[in-house]
């Protein structure tokens, strides 16, 4: 009597790891340079190294990941700006700081510069797109209100004038940090953009007793 081995179903190889954390960095390199138009499923699933269907078992579609994005970026900006504009430090120092931290993201020395993610990404998007355009404006204020709330304070030490008007001058910080997002993408020069960190510091902080300039 013959017995008859019944082989079992071969079993499908196992859905290739990944870094939630690994991959999004990547996802958000795509958008980055190439703006989200311009970037396709199969763009981001080259640089994740995820197939499509589990980029959308993951993060969703293209839209939803883009918007992950958009909040992970904000949440590093809302930590850089904390770490730099330290209320122990004496302000233009501090301004210094954000300046130099946020050329450091746009202006990569080992990579093409970039600017910044969410003015570079969602500056096009938001026309048509209102959660994007929601998106960026909070961003921005933001940065204005971090701006603001450490020009208050440099007011009461007497950094400032006692008439300056704190607001007035966190516009023109934050003017002065979109300016070196968009020229740093269109291909100004490190030192081009440190004169401009120079003259927004001498604009907001006065040009007596000024700190010795920074180098980096």
């Amino acid at each position: 009597m013959s017995i008859s081995v019944q082989k079992s179903p071969a079993r499908r190889g196992r859905p290739r790891a990944y870094d939630p954390e690994t991959a999004l960095a990547q996802a958000m390199g795509v958008f980055w340079n190439a703006g989200y138009s311009a970037t396709s499923l199969d763009d981001l699933s080259a640089a994740t190294g995820m197939n499509r269907p589990s980029l959308y078992g993951a993060f969703g579609d293209k839209r939803q990941l883009y918007h992950t994005l958009l909040h992970r970026y904000r949440e590093i900006a809302r930590a850089g700006m904390k770490d730099a504009l330290r209320y122990d430090l004496p302000l233009r120092e501090a301004l210094r700081r954000v300046y130099h931290s946020a050329l450091a993201l746009y202006l990569p020395r080992d990579a093409a510069a970039r600017g910044c993610f969410l003015i570079g990404t969602a500056l096009t998007e938001s026309v048509l797109n209102r959660e994007v355009r929601t998106d960026l404006a909070e961003g921005l204020d933001e940065i204005e209100d971090a701006f603001e709330a450490r020009l208050r304070f440099a007011r009461q030490r007497g950094e400032i004038p006692r008439g300056s008007d704190p607001a007035a001058l966190a516009s023109m910080a934050s003017a002065a940090l979109y300016s070196l997002a968009i020229r740093s993408r269109s291909g100004s020069s490190r030192a081009t953009l440190l004169r401009i960190v120079d003259s927004a510091l001498d604009l907001i902080c006065g040009t007596k007793n000024r700190a010795r300039r920074s180098s980096t």
